[in-house]
């Protein structure tokens, strides 16, 4: 701790350490309290601190929402209005996340695949956010004149994504 006093009419400062302070403080290193609402006898320290460790695979879809979703902040004044959205925005994560699963188990025995980025032949994994910005610009051509409706001819990577996702841009469905 700091202490300062007058010598020879200046200033110094003096410190030293406590070192029961540190001893305190070191032998708490690495140590944190958990909470959990399991029951004691279904579970023990080593599993609620393995549970917690997987936490980032279920939050990490919850990022999603605040990216390729845009889900901007807005006032709602109801409970039901905020079930309403809170309904919404899970229902598009989870079709977020059902698009990603779909195209990855179609991939298979493939975990990556080449074309997400211009200019660029190397081979990543498919993400929901990868998926979602290479068929943005698919457009469909509603029914003119009696013709069906289409989907002008989509690109390469467009192609391989919607075969993986077993949709026939020939074919629209309602």
């Amino acid at each position: 701790m700091g202490q300062r006093t007058a010598r020879a009419g200046k200033p110094i400062f003096a410190w030293h350490y406590d070192q029961a302070a540190i001893d305190a403080e070191a032998a708490t290193d690495g140590w944190y309290a958990l909470l959990s609402n399991l029951p004691p006898d279904e579970s023990d320290a080593a599993e609620i601190l393995r549970r917690y460790k997987n936490q980032p695979a279920v939050e990490q879809r919850y990022a999603a929402i605040k990216g390729p979703l845009a889900v901007a902040p807005m006032f709602l004044r109801h409970n039901r209005r905020i079930a309403a959205l809170i309904t919404v925005i899970c229902l598009a994560l989870l079709i977020f996340s059902l698009i990603e699963r779909e195209v990855r188990t179609n991939l298979a025995p493939d975990t990556e695949m080449i074309g997400f980025y211009a200019y660029d032949n190397r081979a990543i994994r498919p993400t929901g956010r990868l998926i979602l910005q290479a068929l943005h610009d698919l457009r469909l051509i509603p029914a003119h004149d009696r013709q069906p409706p289409r989907i002008p001819q989509p690109g390469w990577l467009q192609a391989q994504l919607l075969a993986l996702l077993n949709t026939d841009p020939t074919q629209p469905r309602w």
